[in-house]
């Protein structure tokens, strides 16, 4: 009984190492596969430790070929209905359900055979860049996420199911958290269950400082919320992401809410990101940071050259990062979510923004926040088009533009505008030979082959948006 998922949100860290459980009755454990979508699959306990563990369960390659709205491949991906891959269960990420104590959840590689890692596998390629980046450059790339969603209620309307906001209060308003307590009490224990220590503080971002802290605040979209975690390595963040993502769909069911991630669930409200702050790590010290608070932008030599890749092929990152059309009726001026292609100091407005967290001295940023990345992203593949367009900034020894410390719509002379369709950034993806020698042509075909498979199905179905509440 498959379980079509999708990928976003926050990093829920240190679930490694929970692999022994008292276990009573026929525990089931769910074996969640990343990919464009994420796939679960349901497999008896007996049948996973005896099978599945040592040789996966098996899985068509068209699952790397499934767009959001219909579950058959897309042409153009090389992939349809010929041919099986291996699902093979990363028991470092096993662990119990919190919402349901008889299952347990695990991560899984693909695998052409067991021991033989699929080039398709978004968890591999995310490992590639980054033993890239490792190897060439002794750096770590670390990431913490924001993550935007609305919870919404079931209404009838004419004898027809609707959604709409649970509740229509301001930004961080406390007559939402407490409407909303009992849901996010539970996700906030859940999160607790899986040891991810909860800070209770309304935060703007993940602090850099502060490893495990996670914020949790009303947003201003109504019946919005966002939930930030702390920092940790892209793999794991990315990894926890998932599970994170899981906890709160699955906690708002049981309370009989919808919670969704999509980018923009009312086009006449705030849109919902998947912010991701990035920062660079070298011997367990962050290098992103400058070494003195003289430097021209707070930041060192290779935090500016990294930087710097990212901005430079921002357009094509949105094509990870940005993966449906309804991902650019969120990215607009004026509404938080980075239109332009520049970047700003605590510069909102910004696509990418440089953040100086309580604690950092005056002058010195620590990390950087990617906007542009939303719940309909796959984190791995995100994480990965970040990495590789910044390995080509260090490899080219870029450096970053004068900031932009105003509204970019503000200015005479308006900065680039980033793609406004997702046809723009596969266009601009296309042109861009940096992420097929890092991402992988095989794989990058497959992607592009998905992306334009979206635009075609939603440019003939105008109002099939509003079933993405549900995907995502």
């Amino acid at each position: 009984m498959p379980l079509f998922l999708q990928a976003s949100l926050k990093a829920l860290s240190k679930i490694r190492g929970m692999t022994d459980y008292p276990f009573s009755g026929s525990t089931i454990p769910r074996i969640t596969v990343n990919h464009l979508d994420q796939l679960a699959r349901v497999v008896p306990r007996k049948r996973f430790h005896d099978i599945v563990i040592k040789n996966g369960v098996g899985l068509t390659v068209a699952c790397m070929a499934l767009i959001s709205a219909v579950d058959a491949p897309a042409d153009g991906t090389n992939l349809g209905g010929v041919g099986e891959i291996r699902l093979i269960p990363d028991l470092s990420t096993k662990c119990r359900i919190p919402w349901s104590k008889q299952e347990e959840m695990v991560l899984a590689d693909m695998h052409l055979k067991p021991g033989e890692a699929w080039e398709y596998c978004p968890r591999e390629a995310l490992r590639r860049v980054s033993k890239v980046l490792k190897d060439e450059f002794n750096l770590v790339m670390n990431a913490g996420f924001e993550n935007e969603f609305y919870l919404l209620k079931s209404v009838s309307r004419e004898l027809k199911e609707e959604f709409i906001p649970f509740d229509s209060t301001p930004y961080c308003s406390t007559s939402a958290f407490d409407a909303a307590s009992p849901m996010l009490h539970e996700v906030v224990a859940a999160l607790q269950s899986l040891n991810i220590p909860v800070e209770q503080v309304c935060l703007a971002q993940p602090c850099e400082n502060t490893k495990e802290a996670v914020s949790l605040h009303a947003e201003a979209g109504k019946g919005q919320f966002e939930i930030a975690f702390g920092y940790t390595t892209c793999t794991d963040a990315a990894d926890n992401l998932v599970f994170a993502r899981e906890v709160v769909r699955a906690v708002a069911r049981k309370h009989g809410l919808l919670a969704t991630f999509m980018p923009k669930f009312a086009l006449d409200d705030i849109g919902s990101g998947s912010h991701v702050h990035i920062s660079l790590w070298e011997n367990g010290r962050n290098v992103f940071m400058a070494s003195s608070e003289h430097s021209t932008h707070g930041m060192s030599k290779v935090g500016e050259e990294f930087m710097a890749g990212v901005l430079e092929h921002l357009p094509s990152i949105l094509a990870f990062t940005a993966p449906v059309p309804n991902s650019y009726d969120r990215i607009q001026p004026n509404t938080w979510s980075g239109a332009y292609q520049c970047w700003g100091k605590e510069n909102r407005e910004a696509p990418l923004r440089t953040a100086c967290p309580p604690g950092v001295p005056d002058g010195v940023v620590s990390n950087f926040e990617i906007k542009a990345f939303d719940g309909c992203a796959n984190p791995h593949l995100g994480l990965a088009s970040i990495i590789a367009a910044g390995i080509d900034g260090l490899r080219r020894h870029l450096t970053l533009p004068e900031p932009v410390d105003t509204n970019p719509a503000s200015l005479d002379s308006e900065p680039q505008r980033l793609p406004r369709s997702l046809s723009e950034s596969v266009e601009a993806l296309e042109k861009d030979g940096v992420f097929r020698d890092l991402i992988g042509e095989k794989l990058l075909v497959a992607i592009k082959g998905v992306r334009k498979a979206e635009i075609a199905f939603y440019s003939q179905n105008k109002d099939a948006y509003k079933q993405l509440i549900h995907r995502y």
